[in-house]
């Protein structure tokens, strides 16, 4: 086990350009709505949304050509500002990132307690949001096809090991409720889930999960078909049914050794972005650290480590 953090050397900044894109609904799936960042050459200001207040421009035109794409998967209840301050990074760093709202398992989606549906559409919204990107995209002419990663978190890491190749066994998994004693919650944990087609998708090159929902894939013969590069983060504490000894028992698992970093003092939450003082007053199981965890220092390291990963592992030249 290891825990490092590759400093890298700071790159020319640059405003996160801030638009929403819908990809629309088809015979595959809903409507999905999403966040882009990318490369900006005007001066950024700050964007409230939400309870976030974000360094962007919105609808600013993309600063470059043949530039990497990189797509954000939130985890249970999640939405697309989950990981505004790694998307932020990222598109400062040269990257055009996109975050979707998963329609069956993002935050306005009050089923999403009932039901194991996004368990099987995750990995489709994403291909589906890959496919818009290359394809139908006002900006898909500047986003290299051969330069494509992922990140996601918790159930948003599940959904990585599918695109990598995972296959899931529905058998192993237990899905925490709101109220563990209602009758809706037995009947999500008793719905009986059908297997998963093969849903690799080989455009996808490199992958960062963190704290990835690992249970559904204990048999090591469920990963064998992985071979793209794994980013793999756990945090020390774990929490919302993901622990650190899952995440050690997933990178002995996986066919090709990921870079593994279990992180001091970390709760599962700590992946997310910082929260904001009224977000923190109304969540506070999202936003309470550690006492002997910094969030706002971790976040600064993690993201450092994330674009050189996706650098070194899309073939990206560092920039001076």
């Amino acid at each position: 086990m290891t825990f490092a953090f590759l400093l890298i050397a700071a790159p020319v900044v640059q405003a996160a350009g801030l638009k929403k894109i819908e990809v629309p609904a088809d015979h595959t799936g809903q409507a999905i709505t999403a966040t882009q960042w990318a490369p900006c050459a005007r001066p950024a200001k700050d964007i409230q949304a939400g309870p976030f207040v974000i360094s962007g421009v919105r609808d600013c035109p993309v600063a470059g050509k043949n530039l990497p794409l990189i797509l954000i998967s939130h985890g249970f209840g999640g939405a697309s500002l989950s990981h505004h301050d790694t998307a932020e990074a990222l598109s400062d760093a040269g990257f055009i990132v996109v975050a979707l709202n998963h329609p069956d398992d993002t935050l306005s989606n009050t089923e999403r307690f009932h039901n194991r549906q996004a368990l099987l559409t995750r990995a489709t919204d994403v291909k589906r949001l890959l496919d818009y990107m290359l394809t139908s995209s006002p900006d898909s002419a500047i986003i290299n096809p051969n330069s494509i990663g992922f990140f996601g978190f918790s159930r948003g890491g599940y959904t990585g090991l599918i695109l990598a190749g995972a296959q899931p066994d529905f058998k192993k998994l237990h899905i925490p409720c709101e109220n563990e004693a209602s009758a809706t919650c037995g009947d999500a944990n008793t719905q009986k889930i059908p297997l998963l087609p093969p849903s690799r998708d080989p455009r996808i090159k490199a992958f960062v999960l963190a704290d990835p929902l690992s249970t559904v894939f204990a048999d090591p013969t469920s990963l064998k078909h992985i071979t793209a590069p794994i980013d793999l983060w756990g945090s020390q504490h774990g929490g919302d049914g993901v622990s650190a000894t899952d995440i050690l028992t997933l990178a002995q698992n996986l066919p090709v050794s990921p870079t593994l970093h279990i992180v001091p003092n970390a709760g599962h939450f700590s992946f997310l972005t910082l929260c904001p003082p009224p977000l923190a007053e109304r969540a506070p199981a999202l936003c309470k650290d550690s006492p002997n965890f910094d969030r706002a220092a971790f976040h600064q390291k993690f993201n450092a480590n994330i674009i050189s990963f996706f650098r070194k592992n899309l073939a990206i030249a560092p920039q001076p």
